[in-house]
């Protein structure tokens, strides 16, 4: 499988992990760089499908990233993350030569959305994206769908999204920061209580499919993991 390959490039370590978890999770390969030095010298190596770039960098800015690779005739897409409200850093980076721009605080799906539109107009869109099978439990991100024992468990967009990324990294724990920041995005007002309530939903509806243990693990005073075995 196909599997295109992209640089971020972003100095919050926060909106980096998400970027990360966000884009593996819709099959692309991740590299990551914080700083804007050693972020031009990884996108200037090539062999990237897509770089993602934030304009406010520490050691070289995002502007200056972006002139040196129009300058040398890369033609890898640029994809900008921008501050909310900065309209002109925005105009400016697209007139410099990006495809693209993000505006922080940024919603996962459409970030992805906005990636999947880029690499589709390149050709480099990934394959299929493979089912995740464990004991009785199937989950299609395809089809937006899970099931247990060939029977169909009937989930929120929400639930389908937080088991899919904990089932697609078992044995990782998540925060529920972490878990906040991936499937409500940054801009969520709610707080924490809402993954809670989702899992505490998601186990029922597991339970009722026919589930007869906890596929998703509470760990004390951190967050949630997913369990691989029945």
């Amino acid at each position: 499988m196909y599997r295109p390959s992209i640089l971020v490039i972003e100095d919050d370590s926060h909106i980096q992990e998400l970027l990360r978890l966000c884009l593996e999770q819709e099959g692309y390969r991740v590299v990551t760089e914080h700083n804007g030095v050693q972020g031009l010298e990884r996108a200037l190596q090539g062999g990237f499908d897509l770089i993602i770039l934030d304009l406010m960098l520490p050691g070289l800015d995002g502007f200056s990233i972006c002139r040196e690779l129009i300058a040398r005739d890369e033609s890898t897409p640029i994809l900008i993350l921008t501050a909310k409200g900065d309209e002109v850093d925005r105009v400016l980076g697209l007139k410099m030569g990006a495809d693209d721009y993000v505006v922080k605080p940024f919603s996962p799906r459409e970030l992805a959305a906005r990636v999947e539109a880029i690499l589709r107009r390149t050709g480099k869109k990934p394959s299929r994206i493979s089912e995740l099978s464990f004991t009785g439990l199937k989950i299609s991100p395809e089809q937006h769908s899970a099931e247990f024992n060939g029977q169909k468990i009937n989930l929120t967009p929400k639930e389908f999204d937080l088991l899919h990324l904990l089932a697609a990294h078992p044995g990782r724990v998540f925060t529920r920061e972490e878990l906040l920041r991936q499937i409500w995005g940054f801009d969520y007002l709610g707080g924490s209580r809402s993954v809670d309530e989702h899992v505490k939903n998601l186990r029922h509806k597991l339970k009722e499919a026919g589930a007869k243990s906890q596929y998703i693990e509470t760990v004390w005073g951190v967050g949630y993991k997913f369990n691989e075995t029945e």
